[in-house]
């Protein structure tokens, strides 16, 4: 099924070498007709150089997007830092008041459905303020 293929190849015959074999003729060619060509016409190829360049920076100026001006917000630091910290001491206490809870909760042996439900709601209302004070500290 897998039978050994033997390459009886010369070592010395590479891709280069046989596409140099087969199109030589034509990249001699080109060679010669582009050297005659740039030494017969130099200054025709320089200002066509020129041409390119000056064309190119007019093209990068002309089509380049400017950027919006970023919205202007203004912002009183001293009246949004104190609804921070009333924010903060109001969420305080309804954590500690919470905390407070569920500690007395899980103080006892057993509970009916009415304080698994409170535990419940207090546990994911502690979670919501946890994630909404993560945020806010994202966005500063």
């Amino acid at each position: 099924m897998f039978k050994k293929i033997h390459s009886n190849r010369d070592p010395g015959d590479t891709l280069y070498s046989e596409i140099k074999k087969e199109f030589g003729g034509y990249f001699h060619k080109a060679g010669s007709g582009t050297k005659s060509f740039t030494e017969r016409y130099p200054k025709l190829l320089f200002g066509l150089m020129v041409i390119c360049i000056a064309v190119s920076i007019s093209v990068v100026f002309a089509l380049r997007k400017h950027p919006a001006p970023p919205p202007k917000i203004t912002v009183s630091p001293v009246s949004d830092g104190f609804s921070q910290i009333l924010n903060l001491s109001a969420a305080l206490k309804e954590t500690i008041a919470l905390k407070k809870q569920v500690d007395s909760l899980s103080k006892k042996r057993t509970l009916d459905k009415a304080d698994s439900a409170t535990l419940l709601n207090d546990l994911n209302r502690l979670q919501q303020i946890n994630s909404k004070f993560k945020k806010q500290n994202h966005e500063h």
